[in-house]
C-alpha cells in the first residue's frame, strides 16, 4: 500500500483547489492517504533574518518528513496574477531552505483549477518547472478550467471530457506508485 500526501497550495478556507484535491482522493482506493488542509497551517513569510533568528518550526520539519515519507504527492496549485500564490511560493521557499531536495524520490500528480477559462494553467506550468529542482518527479498534470461551471461538490467534475482527462492522469500517477 503506497503512502500518499495530498494538499492544495492555497491557505484559503474556501479553496477550490482543496475541493479538487478532496474529490481526487475520493477516487483512490487501496492506498494510505494523508490529507492536509493548508488553511490550518500558519507559516511566517520567509526571510533570511527570520530564519537566522527563529530557525525552522516543528510543523515545517513535520511537513518535510511527511513529504519525505510519502510515495506520492497529490498537489493542486492556485493562481494569483498568472503565478503560484505567495502562500505556496513561501511554503516552497521554507521547505527548500530546510532541505534543498525535500521532494527527492517523490512522484507528483500536479493539478490546478480556477474560476477562469485557463484553469490556473500558468501557475501549473511554473510549478511543473519548479518542483523537479527540489528532486520531485512530475508524473501527471491536470488543469480544470471554469471551476464554477465544471465542478459540483456532489458530483465532482461535471464536464465529461475533463472528467475523463482527470481519471487518466490520476491512473497514470497511481500506476507509477506501484503496490
Amino acid at each position: 500500500m503506497s503512502k500518499i500526501l495530498a494538499f492544495a497550495g492555497s491557505n484559503s478556507s474556501t479553496s477550490i483547489n482543496f475541493q479538487l484535491v478532496k474529490h481526487t482522493i475520493s477516487l483512490i482506493e487501496g492506498h494510505n492517504i494523508q490529507v492536509m488542509n493548508m488553511a490550518l497551517y500558519d507559516l511566517p513569510m520567509f526571510s533570511e533574518d527570520h530564519e537566522k533568528e527563529f530557525g525552522y518550526t516543528n510543523s515545517l520539519a513535520e511537513l518535510r518528513d511527511d513529504i519525505r515519507n510519502c510515495d506520492g504527492l497529490l498537489l493542486s496549485v492556485n493562481e494569483h496574477n498568472n503565478n503560484p500564490s505567495a502562500y505556496f511560493k513561501n511554503l516552497i521557499d521554507w521547505l527548500s531552505r530546510l532541505e534543498r531536495n525535500f521532494l527527492e524520490n517523490t512522484k507528483i500528480f500536479l493539478m490546478s483549477t480556477s474560476p477562469g477559462r485557463r484553469g490556473a494553467s500558468s501557475s501549473l506550468a511554473k510549478t511543473e518547472d519548479m518542483l523537479p529542482r527540489f528532486g520531485g518527479e512530475i508524473i501527471a498534470t491536470f488543469s480544470l478550467p471554469s471551476f464554477n461551471h465544471t465542478f459540483s461538490s456532489g458530483d465532482g467534475i461535471t464536464d465529461s471530457e475533463k472528467a475523463k482527462e482527470h481519471k487518466q492522469a490520476l491512473g497514470k500517477w497511481l500506476n507509477s506508485l506501484g503496490e
